[in-house]
């Protein structure tokens, strides 16, 4: 029987190409080589076509004019811009520099790209040329235009953050969220039309998904506006590139900065925000610092060695009257003492908390540790809301929080990983929404239980879902979360007496006149 070759995706074949700059360069860094240049191609392919369209329209004599071209949503594209010219050029010595003039040339001729593309990476890096050159033969070879349907050069942009997060090790996947949970917050809340809003955007991936929610559902994207702000430079120059792919515009600032230290949307107020903030964020204040910032409101002033509450409280203060917060955390801000302890009890009787969620585990790519979506809703009033031609009716949900648990709804992906299916998506939207507008909603164990406040407040304000959620298979005195903790804390002392009788049986043989080598 023939063996069947599978063809390798672009994705695949351009991740290959690109594997070929490591050991001279770290993929922190050659993450913005790769995807500068899909920009390149991608602004390329939209010049040449809009160029096209004007030669038909007998408009030649405007063919470098760049008002004809921004009127499109096109990027104006000069000579030494353009992608022809430096395929020209790829054989040549200073390749670098031809790529590094390019994108800076394309930034000062597009005020949208402001702050957006790579700054003389390619020359600072001292790459080697040929596989440079042999990297820019590779992504020539996409045509960023030939499917539109399925976003050919979206897709690549997904998928080399993806293939970044996963190579850079721990703590620098912040900069990006995994899809299929952005997309799950966009089913949830539906941001059909309104104000967007994300504190730390990282690479723009909750903009994109709810542009990608609203198209899907026939809405119209020009009823959004998007606001978000990003301390980290690289990261920042991600969001604003992973935009302009798209065509899609939104208010970054035109530098990144933190958002406790300099706000930069002092006055929004936000119909939806959808955020996946740095967890248990230390020494994001001085001591002294933040302590009258008016977006405490009120409450008390976060813990400073933590800036989870701090996140909270800021997007609190960012929402409108009608506002919708949804944002992941570490499982810890459920059920902390001290001042978020505080907080949170006042969050649960302000009838801010309208669900948690617990998810699954190994959803991110270099970190296990357990994750919470958060649900708080400014209005949970009995209304009747119209979106996309559809006539929803919420009950009066007040002083109710809904906890679901997702532990076990999941699909393997990459071997080691989670992700949640179509099917997952389906089942998890439709429990929240049915249990927001009273359709044949019901507790199911192990699954989803609606609590009163009255329910919470003899659970000490704990939003642990298993404190609230049935467990059919466990003994209901015992609480997991505990059990867990405690198992966790019993496997590490194991551990740490096995390295201690270790040593000591190598400091026997060592005493005996043995060495023996580790």
């Amino acid at each position: 029987m023939a063996k069947v070759i599978k063809e390798k995706s672009i994705e695949e074949t351009l991740w290959e190409s690109a594997n070929k700059l490591r050991g001279t360069v770290e993929s922190s860094e050659y993450k913005h080589v790769v995807l500068g240049l899909i920009f390149l191609k991608f602004a390329n392919d939209k010049f040449n076509e809009r160029q096209q369209e004007l030669i038909a329209e007998w408009k030649e004599k405007y063919l470098e004019i760049t008002e004809f071209y921004t009127m499109k949503n096109v990027f104006y594209l000069p000579e030494i811009s353009r992608w022809s010219y430096l395929i020209e050029n790829a054989k040549s010595g200073d390749l670098a520099i031809k790529i590094d003039t390019a994108l800076t040339t394309v930034e000062k001729n597009n005020s949208s790209l402001k702050g957006a593309l790579p700054d003389n990476y390619y020359s600072r890096l001292n790459l080697d040329t040929a596989k440079l050159a042999s990297l820019l033969d590779t992504v020539n070879n996409i045509n960023t235009l030939k499917d539109r349907e399925h976003d050919v050069v979206g897709r690549v942009y997904e998928y080399f953050l993806s293939k970044f997060a996963l190579a850079e090790g721990k703590w620098k996947w912040e900069f990006y969220t995994p899809k299929s949970i952005v997309r799950l917050m966009a089913e949830m809340i539906e941001p059909y039309k309104g104000k967007i809003y994300d504190p730390a955007c990282g690479s723009g991936g909750m903009f994109v998904q709810s542009m990608k929610f609203i198209e899907s559902h026939h809405g119209n994207q020009k009823e959004i506006a998007i606001f978000g702000q990003e301390q980290t430079a690289t990261t920042y120059k991600l969001a604003k590139m992973n935009l302009a792919i798209r065509g899609i515009s939104a208010n970054l600032w035109d530098i990144p900065e933190d958002t406790f230290k300099r706000d930069q949307h002092k006055d929004l107020k936000a119909d939806f925000i959808m955020a996946n903030p740095p967890f248990n964020q230390k020494d994001w204040r001085a001591t002294s610092e933040l302590l009258d910032d008016p977006r405490w409101m009120g409450y008390n002033v976060p813990p400073a060695s933590n800036a989870n509450y701090a996140w909270i409280l800021n997007m609190v203060a960012k929402l409108s009257d009608n506002g919708v917060a949804w944002f992941l955390l570490a499982n810890g801000s459920l059920s902390g003492g001290g001042d978020e302890y505080k907080i949170r009890k006042k969050l649960i009787e302000n009838d801010l908390v309208e669900a948690i969620v617990i998810l699954p585990a190994d959803m991110f790519y270099t970190t296990n540790i357990s994750v919470t979506l958060w649900i708080l809703n400014k209005n949970k009033k009995a209304r009747i809301i119209e979106t996309n031609g559809v006539v929803k009716n919420y009950r009066e949900r007040k002083n109710e929080v809904l906890f679901m648990d997702l532990r076990t709804l999941w699909v393997s992906f990459e071997k080691k990983y989670t992700q949640f299916s179509d099917e997952n998506i389906v089942q998890i939207t439709t429990t929240y929404h049915n249990w927001q507008q009273t359709k044949e909603y019901q507790n199911i164990p192990e699954f989803c239980y609606s609590a009163s406040v009255e329910e919470i407040a003899k659970k000490d304000f704990s939003l642990v879902p298993s404190k609230y959620i049935e467990f059919v298979n466990r003994d209901e005195n015992i609480d997991f979360d505990e059990k867990m903790s405690a198992l966790q804390k019993e496997f590490w002392e194991l551990l740490r007496d096995e390295v201690t009788s270790k040593e000591e049986l190598l400091l026997v043989f060592k005493e005996l006149g043995y060495e023996i080598g580790v």
